[in-house]
């Protein structure tokens, strides 16, 4: 049915959830920016500067959601702990061919720890668009149930689409 004609379309739908599979509530996700760290080389044999990728390492990653309202749910990730959030997504695609609706799936887990909480504003008939940023350590994605991205910064991870790019640097810091 789904082949290379597919289009990609919109999200469906998606749900947050936390430890324990524990739906969190409705929330808008700003999902995090996976940037390489990067250092200027120059010098001698180069003709001006570069900006070159150090290796699998990354920059700083946060994913923020804003939620309609403050809930216990939501409270809790304020809590200066490791916090587990999986988001699900339904994915809308159109097979060109067909144009029959295609569905697939997106999975993001992270792991992550609180940054910073804003309670948002209080307004008769309104949401309180309390949002959560949260600094992820551990960031997986997965499309279809194959995995895409997984990085792993305390654990020396970084591998698309099964390709830990880190394996050669742990063998030449004996890590492995």
């Amino acid at each position: 049915m789904a082949g290379s004609n597919v289009i990609p379309e919109l999200t469906t739908n998606f749900m947050v959830y936390g430890e324990d599979n524990a739906f969190l509530g409705v929330a808008n996700v700003e999902l995090p920016e996976i940037a390489p760290m990067t250092t200027t080389v120059s010098g001698a044999g180069i003709a001006g500067e570069v900006e070159v990728p150090v290796l699998s390492h990354f920059g700083s990653m946060t994913v923020k959601l804003q939620w309609r309202q403050v809930t216990p749910e939501v409270a809790r990730l304020a809590k200066p702990t490791s916090h587990e959030l999986v988001l699900r997504t339904a994915l809308q695609s159109r097979d060109a061919t067909t144009l029959q609706t295609v569905t697939k799936s997106l999975r993001i887990a992270l792991r992550s720890m609180p940054k910073s909480i804003s309670l948002g504003t209080l307004e008769a008939g309104a949401t309180t668009d309390t949002e959560t940023e949260l600094e992820v350590a551990y960031f997986k994605m997965e499309i279809d149930g194959k995995e895409m991205v997984e990085i792993d910064k305390f654990n020396f991870k970084a591998s698309f689409e099964g390709d830990n790019t880190l394996d050669e640097v742990k063998q030449a810091l004996g890590m492995s």
